[in-house]
């Protein structure tokens, strides 16, 4: 009577309709793969980086918070700490979460010592400089005197 009939739709493109259901999750994966994953790879390789590293005398942070100078490296995977005078810990390589000092190379120090040399000199001007004014405050005091 007033009811009409109800007449299914025909199927669309199918090719190109899948290929734009996936494309957003395509784009979830990439944004999280530059956002999250990259940045993570990065960070555990400077980690494995550090941790290779790690020599007698750098001193040192553990996961659990123990700051300590490496004394003794006996194996691969274990290294002794001193977390203070006489105390000795043994620590498992892989829970070192930093390096507080690190070793430099020989042309680093020389570097540096360059550089403290030049550091020292300019002191040493400063100084100079400063007796002179001395030196010319002394003689304007004379000569106001005079």
């Amino acid at each position: 009577m007033f009811v009409s009939p109800a007449w299914a739709q025909s199927a669309g493109g199918g090719g190109l309709g899948g290929l734009e259901q996936l494309l957003p999750l395509v784009l979830i994966f990439v944004v999280f793969y530059f956002l999250l994953i990259r940045p993570q790879q990065k960070k555990a390789k400077v980690h494995r980086e550090m941790l290779s590293n790690l020599r007698r005398g750098d001193r040192i942070v553990t996961n659990g918070g123990l700051i300590g100078t490496i004394t003794r490296v006996p194996n691969e995977t274990e290294l002794i700490l001193e977390v203070a005078d006489g105390v000795k810990v043994r620590v498992l390589r892989g829970m070192i979460a930093e390096s507080m000092s690190k070793g430099d190379p020989a042309s680093t120090k020389a570097k540096k010592d360059k550089d403290t040399g030049q550091a020292e000199d300019e002191q040493n001007s400063e100084d100079e400089n400063e007796e002179d004014a001395d030196a010319l405050e002394a003689d304007t005091d004379e000569s106001k005197k005079d």
